[in-house]
């Protein structure tokens, strides 16, 4: 780590900003970790793309299907592949206590910039403010890393923006993906935005959150490599030029993105997310793989309708000699 606990959160606010992206892994056809391909992916996303940090094994990683010695692997291979030129966030969610903390003091070992940790499944829970609210404390007292909350609807509940500000109060805390209705990140940046850096993993809301609420940090999901190449980072371009206060150009930068965005959206199976985005990446050159079970393949009929919204969706390829 390049900080100590103590100014965790101002190191946070100097450097974790810019566009950063969840990775999806690439599975081999014996489901085993394609580590080349992996780091293919990352020197691509760095050098090419100018993506400019990563959330590692996470629910875009299919972190669920991974053993734990796997998901520490990941984290290796992450911080290998980034060699300084990008910054890492490792996900280090679980339903039990004991993993977590344990993957939290592999990743600060392994010289991650920071970890996530997802709000856990509280099983009959209702009121379960102070519960959390030790849950987080009781991560933090165990490692000095910094620390990135995430609220989601899949824990069956979401943060209260009045709960995350007392949260936001924790040494270590230093962000949270905050993946709740627009109104809700808005309040909570209001209230906390000193403290913590908040973020949402919507692209489509992201050019708004830079010019209206100030960000200056997407946490973030897979668009940054799915909707951009070598010859095409739009958006890139408008997060750049809306950050210098080009707020016209950067508009019209973003609309002009909308025929891949729907692109994306229509042709993508509802239940097999990660095999559509997967196939996506394989149209546009990166390393896709497999899925692994309980995940579902696309058929020939899904990818057939996915080419060709592709082909006409208006992504600039590079041209190959």
């Amino acid at each position: 780590m390049q900080y100590t606990r103590q100014n965790a959160k101002a190191h946070a606010f100097a450097h974790m900003r810019g566009i950063w992206a969840a990775a999806l892994m690439p599975f081999r056809d014996d489901l085993s970790i394609d580590e080349d391909g992996f780091r293919a992916n990352m020197d691509h996303w760095i050098d090419d793309l100018g993506i400019d940090g990563f959330f590692i094994a996470g629910k875009q990683g299919e972190f669920f299907s991974m053993s734990v010695d796997e998901r520490k692997r990941t984290f290796d291979l992450a911080v290998e592949a980034a060699r300084g030129r990008a910054q890492t966030i490792m996900s280090c969610s679980d339903q039990n206590m004991d993993v977590v903390i344990d993957l939290a003091r592999h990743a600060q070992a392994c010289g991650a910039d920071y970890i996530v940790v997802h709000a856990p499944v509280l099983n009959f829970f209702k009121a379960q403010d102070e519960t959390l609210l030790r849950y987080y404390e009781t991560i933090a007292s165990k490692v000095d890393i910094g620390i990135a909350l995430w609220s989601h609807p899949d824990a069956g509940y979401l943060m209260s923006p009045e709960l995350c500000n007392r949260l936001a109060d924790i040494e270590t805390v230093v962000a949270i993906k905050y993946s709740v209705p627009r109104e809700m990140y808005v309040e909570l940046t209001r209230l906390a935005g000193d403290r913590i850096i908040v973020s949402t993993a919507s692209e489509e809301e992201w050019l708004d959150n830079i010019l209206e609420l100030g960000w200056k940090l997407y946490l973030c999901s897979s668009p940054p490599y799915l909707i951009q190449t070598a010859a095409d980072r739009r958006m890139r371009d408008y997060t750049d030029a809306a950050l210098a206060g080009r707020a016209e150009e950067a508009r019209a930068i973003s609309a002009s993105l909308a025929p891949v965005r729907r692109a994306l959206r229509h042709t993508r199976p509802a239940e097999k997310p990660h095999a559509h985005q997967k196939y996506w990446q394989e149209l546009l050159g990166q390393r896709g793989g497999h899925v692994r079970p309980p995940l579902l393949e696309l058929t020939d009929a899904e990818k057939a309708a996915t080419r060709a919204a592709f082909a006409g969706c208006g992504l600039k390829l590079p041209v190959t000699a």
